[in-house]
């Protein structure tokens, strides 16, 4: 082993912070590029479904369902511009995230808000509940009464987490500025103008193509874009030996570093998700750039080894639902029944 790669083996969360703000600048021509290509493709395929809602709603549905992931792609820049990592100067990462709210039903501003709570509390057990995917320990689940126990599971359960759950988010909660409803006017007006656009958004598609538009365009865009960013956010926390600790014990850096996947993904899937995957480089350093994130990778084999998920690995982690705090591990429920005896 040489001493460049002993000393990135031993280098703590804390200082890993230092090493990569040298990548955090991001350059103005490649993230306008990057922005312009995603919604280029985008309506491309908006307009292809659309033409092809003419000859048959069912040959509409194909290109909706692909454009999907544009609107995985898009979200991932607004994601950046919410952590002011995509342009440099901070009024064009709002606007820009504002426009693309109205595109991936998310307001802007709400959003961030709680995005920004879940980095700053991701891993502490004393502070679960807003931007997170709800995780009991054990002896929580344990305490809980039959229907407490069995809302969980069903919370937990694949065809709800994935199926009615992303549904339910993106078309109808973000509707409303939950769990920041009293938190100003701020986040109403967020919530508002976002829906406001959207209905005119909707409208225009309805004089366009009537019901067949919304129903076979735009729905099946959504809901796929929905599903696939539900399930990249629930595998970028959830495995066995992620990071969870009591208030006292806990640590930002090192709950973001060891709390955090490396989901590798094929090369197109990498590149359409705009390296979401990379999540615990992102966590350890929010105002990285995504098009930056391999560049730290490449530079840090460590980095590039640690917490890495192949997509068999996170199929398999569907079924780890229960935190053990004296394991320090999740569990399947064949195995928490196991601790709970």
């Amino acid at each position: 082993m040489t001493p460049e790669n002993t000393e990135e083996t031993t280098r703590s969360a804390r200082d890993w912070v230092q090493v990569l703000a040298r990548y955090r600048d991001p350059s103005t021509r490649r993230s306008l590029w990057e922005l312009g290509i995603t919604l280029f493709s985008y309506l491309a395929l908006w307009t292809i479904a659309l033409l092809a809602l003419r000859l048959h709603w069912a040959l509409a549905v194909i290109p909706a369902v692909l454009n999907g992931g544009f609107i995985v792609r898009l979200f991932a820049i607004q994601h950046d511009c919410g952590h002011a990592a995509f342009f440099r100067q901070r009024a064009l990462n709002d606007w820009v995230g504002r426009v693309i709210g109205v595109l991936t039903l998310t307001p802007y501003d709400v959003w961030r808000k709680q995005h920004a709570i879940h980095h700053s509390a991701s891993g502490n057990l004393d502070r679960r509940g807003i931007g997170d995917v709800l995780t009991l320990t054990v002896a929580e689940y344990q305490a809980r009464s039959k229907w407490g126990r069995l809302t969980y599971r069903l919370y937990r359960h694949p065809l709800v987490m994935f199926g009615l759950g992303p549904a339910w988010l993106f078309v109808f909660n973000n509707r409303l500025p939950v769990g920041l409803m009293a938190a100003g006017w701020r986040y109403w007006v967020s919530s508002m103008v976002t829906n406001v656009v959207l209905v005119a958004w909707l409208a225009a598609l309805y004089l366009i193509g009537g019901w067949a538009a919304i129903l076979a365009v735009w729905l099946p865009t959504v809901l796929t874009g929905a599903t696939i960013g539900v399930w990249l956010f629930y595998v970028q926390h959830q495995f066995e030996e992620t990071h969870w600790e009591t208030e006292p014990h806990w640590d930002v850096h090192h709950a973001a570093l060891h709390g955090s996947s490396h989901y590798v993904l094929p090369r197109p899937l990498q590149w359409m998700t705009a390296n979401l995957g990379m999540h615990h480089v992102h966590h350890l350093y929010s105002r990285l750039p995504f098009y930056r994130l391999p560049e730290v990778l490449r530079d840090f084999p460590a980095l590039a080894a640690a917490q890495r998920m192949t997509i068999r690995e996170s199929l398999e982690n569907m079924r780890l639902h229960l935190w053990d705090e004296n394991g320090r591990r999740l569990l399947t429920w064949r195995q928490a029944r196991a601790v709970i005896i």
